[in-house]
C-alpha cells in the first residue's frame, strides 16, 4: 500500500538536530554509506549515525579534505573516494564498498551541487543532472545486491524545495535544445532525487527496501559556493548587513530530517514520500508562497516510471530489483 504523502504525529520538528533524532537509538551492527559525508550536511549525518553505533562509509570526491573535516567526529567510519559526476568513479567506489561490507542497511545520497554555470561531464550531460541524480542513481545500481542483503535498508535521496522550480525535462535533461537555466537545471536534478525515491520504494519494497526524499531546509553550507553574496541577499537568505535569515537552520538541523527517514520507528512500512521537519511533508495543490509542501509532479508515479527508465538510457545502467 502506498504511503499518504501527508504529516504524522512525529516527536521532532524544524529545530530538532540529527543528534537530538538518534537519541535512544542504537545502530551498533548497521552499515551506512553517505555521499558527500563530509561537508555541511553531510558532516552532521555522519557525526549522528557514527555516535548511534553505525559503522559509516562515506563516499568523497577529495578524500584528504574529508579526513581533515571529519577530523573530530567520533565513532567508526571510512572514508572512500567518489567522483559522482564520472562513472569509472561510481563503479570503483561500488567495488570497494562491497570488497568491505556484504550488506547495507542505510544509504542517504546527500552530495550534490547547486546553480552552477552551464558544465558537461565526460558524457556530455549536464553537470547538475548528471551529479545530482544520475550520478546516485548509477551508484545505487551498482550497491542493489548489498542493499538486498540488509533485508530492511533505507535510503535517503535529499532533494530540496528546489524541487518546485521543475525544469524537468525528459527530452531534453541536458539543455542541447534549450537554454541553460541554472535554478531551472537545479529544480530539475532536486525534482529528479524526489522522483527516483519514489519509483525506488515501489521497486525495492518487495525486498525489504524503503526509500525517502528529503528536504533538509535554508541552511548555510558550501553548497551555495557558486552564489555572489549579492544573489544571496536578493533571494533573502541574507539581509542588507549580511546576516542570515533567522528561519535558515544550522546543519545539525538540516541533517535531522535525513537521519529521521534513515532510522525513525515511526517510518516502518512506510516509503515513497517527500519529508521535511523531520516528518512527512504536505501535498500542495496550488503552490502557495510558504517555505514548505510538495509540488504534486514528484508525486507522479508514471513520470518516476519514465525518468526511471530515461536514466537507465542514459547511464546504460540496467536497474532490476
Amino acid at each position: 500500500m502506498a504511503t499518504a504523502q501527508a504529516p504524522i504525529g512525529s516527536p521532532f520538528g524544524y529545530r530538532s538536530t540529527a543528534m537530538d533524532v538518534v537519541a535512544g537509538i542504537d545502530l551498533t551492527g548497521k552499515i551506512a554509506f553517505v555521499t558527500g559525508g563530509y561537508s555541511g550536511l553531510g558532516t552532521e549525518v555522519v557525526r549522528a549515525l557514527a555516535s548511534a553505533g553505525a559503522r559509516v562509509l562515506i563516499g568523497a570526491r577529495r578524500p584528504d579534505k574529508a579526513a581533515a573535516d571529519l577530523a573530530g567526529v567520533s565513532g567508526a567510519f571510512e572514508i572512500l573516494e567518489l567522483d559522482l559526476s564520472d562513472p569509472a568513479s561510481i563503479d570503483a567506489c561500488a567495488e570497494e564498498v562491497a570488497r568491505r561490507t556484504g550488506q547495507l542497511h542505510i544509504i542517504i545520497n546527500n552530495a550534490a551541487i547547486m546553480a552552477c554555470p552551464l558544465a558537461r561531464d565526460a558524457r556530455g550531460y549536464e553537470s547538475q543532472f548528471a551529479t545530482n541524480h544520475l550520478g546516485h542513481f548509477q551508484l545505487t545500481a551498482r550497491l542493489w545486491p548489498l542493499i538486498k542483503a540488509a533485508q530492511g535498508a533505507r535510503l535517503v535521496s535529499v532533494s530540496s524545495i528546489g524541487h518546485r522550480l521543475n525544469g524537468l525535462s525528459l527530452d531534453d535533461p541536458s539543455f542541447e535544445h534549450r537554454d541553460y537555466d541554472k535554478w531551472l537545471a537545479y529544480g530539475q536534478a532536486k525534482s529528479a532525487n524526489a522522483l527516483f525515491a519514489l519509483q525506488l520504494d515501489k521497486l525495492g519494497a518487495p525486498h525489504g527496501l524503503r526509500a525517502f526524499s528529503v528536504h533538509p531546509g535554508g541552511i548555510v553550507t558550501p553548497l551555495q559556493r557558486h552564489l555572489t553574496i549579492d544573489e544571496q541577499k536578493a533571494m533573502g537568505w541574507f539581509d542588507v548587513e549580511g546576516k542570515v535569515h533567522p528561519m535558515f537552520k544550522t546543519p545539525a538541523e538540516g541533517a535531522s530530517t535525513s537521519v529521521w527517514c534513515a532510522t525513525s520507528a515511526l517510518l516502518d512500512g512506510m516509503g515513497g514520500v517527500y519529508c521535511e521537519d523531520c516528518n512527512i511533508g504536505m501535498l500542495v495543490s496550488d503552490p502557495p508562497p510558504l517555505a514548505s509542501g510538495v509540488w504534486p509532479h514528484i508525486c507522479d508515479t508514471a513520470l518516476a516510471a519514465a525518468l526511471w527508465d530515461k536514466s537507465e538510457a542514459m547511464t546504460g545502467v540496467a536497474f532490476r530489483p
